[in-house]
């Protein structure tokens, strides 16, 4: 359904038809949703929506004077990225405390973790798309007010199943922060883009290392369900935050159909390209990661380390120099060069780790600490060059783009994951290692395969030169998706201001 905006406050976007059913709720002109406070007889669920689809004033969107991309709103998206990726990992460190709770054996509390993730592949592929055809706002306002709401049965079940149940669920819900990152490359300048989005994937790899930290120093202090509350807290004040915050823009797309949307991932992935290589170097990528990251517990648990599970946790503050750094190496390397050199020094990175790690790995701390710090630097470096170059490919489907390249690493995971375990059981650290060698080459190999000029399959047409050609700054993201929404006389208007 093609939206129709309504007006008030002379250009500003008070309100939207729904484009999605029980996604947007139509709210008339003024300072607040009437509906929501006048007609006390709609049910809740419709008082919340129209309460979600409310857009304060000052957020409201004005074709002719578009909100700008500036650098408080770059880290108020990773701020919302790294407290709502966060839901993914709190339970990892506490599975032993979850077992107990509810008298089950650690195989079976392992399965919240699991869940968990497989819910947010779930999200990653049919929620994430929608995200082409609706206005990004209420959107993410839904999906995060959702999740809390589920969350809060986390909080308080003492059922088992249940408790997997809503894991599951609100794995779905906690997909906003691959909304965030096709946001930002929406709205950041080309020649800025980038180091925008190492900015939020800093974010993303914050809330990682807050989750399982904080996870492993409540637990160990008070009952393991506080930090179910903490993140209970956390979530709400994300929404509160973001609904006074957030700018609204168009939707991009409002006349796509779903399900030829979900045709499209895969139409796009087969027939592009530089998506396809990305999606594959994606893949070797976090295959490579996930087996590191994995089979690291093993190594530091055994002789000669024999560290706790607490030292072991200590392991990801390494992630502390990658957030620190990732933004200034996109800055000063990635947004001047050619994005597919970043992505080849990112991986020449990781296979340099992982060479160091598997020769004295075995022998001194040193390797694993070098090794995990390589490996999380040449991860964020590749992975935000590839985003960055993929997202150029169309603008109007960059959700579509994000969840084709997402799945691919998702699949890379758990790949990486059945493949170093087994590896690490039949061979020890040098077998896994040598596999995640292995992963890295290949993706190296895929990654000089295409030059970044080529258009085709295969090949270095337009040269071997790492400098990036001039950038030339199309017509702005928000102007074509205002003239999606509003129609030619909305453009016209645009392009008089």
């Amino acid at each position: 359904m093609v939206t129709t905006p309504a007006k008030a406050h002379g250009s500003q976007t008070a309100c939207r038809t729904p484009t999605a059913p029980g996604l947007a709720t139509h709210a008339p002109e003024g300072n607040f949703p009437s509906d929501v406070s006048s007609h006390p007889s709609k049910s809740t669920l419709r008082q919340i929506l129209a309460l979600l689809d409310w857009v304060p004033k000052h957020c409201r969107y004005d074709p002719n004077n578009p909100p700008k991309f500036t650098h408080s709103m770059n880290i108020l998206l990773a701020f919302a990225t790294t407290f709502t990726v966060a839901n993914l990992y709190y339970p990892q460190p506490i599975l032993n405390l979850i077992a107990v709770e509810f008298g089950v054996d650690n195989e079976r509390a392992s399965n919240v973790a699991a869940l968990t993730q497989a819910g947010y592949a779930v999200g990653l592929a049919f929620l994430c798309p929608v995200a082409d055809m609706v206005p990004r706002r209420p959107m993410i306002l839904l999906l995060i007010a959702a999740t809390a709401t589920l969350w809060i049965g986390l909080c308080l079940t003492h059922n088992f199943n249940v408790f997997l149940a809503l894991s599951f669920l609100c794995g779905v819900g906690t997909v906003t922060p691959q909304l965030m990152l096709p946001l930002v490359g929406d709205l950041a300048p080309p020649e800025k883009r980038a180091a925008s989005l190492s900015i939020v994937v800093s974010g993303l790899s914050l809330g990682m290392l807050i989750a399982r930290i904080l996870a492993g120093i409540v637990s160990n202090y008070t009952d393991w369900r506080n930090i179910y509350w903490l993140a209970l807290g956390a979530q709400y004040l994300t929404l509160l935050i973001l609904f006074l915050t957030l700018p609204d823009y168009p939707a991009k797309n409002s006349g796509l159909n779903y399900f030829k949307a979900l045709w499209g991932i895969v139409v796009i992935a087969a027939t592009e390209p530089l998506l396809l290589q990305a999606c594959l170097i994606g893949f070797a990528m976090s295959a490579a990661f996930t087996s590191f990251w994995t089979t690291l517990t093993f190594l530091l648990s055994s002789p000669p380390y024999g560290f706790s599970s607490l030292e072991i946790g200590l392991f990801a503050l390494m992630g502390v120099v990658v957030i620190v750094v990732a933004p200034i190496w996109s800055r000063l390397i990635t947004d001047r060069f050619t994005l597919l050199w970043s992505v080849v020094w990112g991986i020449t990175i990781d296979l340099v780790g992982v060479i160091v790690g598997t020769f004295i790995g075995r022998f001194t701390i040193a390797g694993p600490i070098v090794q995990g710090i390589m490996m999380d630097s040449g991860a964020i470096f590749a992975h935000t060059a590839n985003r960055a170059n993929v997202y150029s490919l169309d603008p109007k489907a960059r959700n579509r783009i994000n969840t084709a390249y997402m799945v691919f690493s998702f699949a890379g995971q758990l790949t990486g994951t059945a493949v170093g375990n087994r590896l690490y059981a039949e061979g020890g650290w040098t077998w896994s290692s040598g596999c995640n060698i292995a992963f890295l080459g290949a993706g190296l190999l895929m990654a000089i395969a295409r030059g970044p000029r080529e258009k085709g399959w295969l090949g270095w047409a337009g040269g071997w030169s790492i400098r990036r050609d001039d950038v030339v700054t199309p017509k702005s993201d928000e102007s074509a998706a205002v003239e999606e929404a509003t129609g030619s006389e909305g453009s016209e208007k645009q392009q008089q201001s």
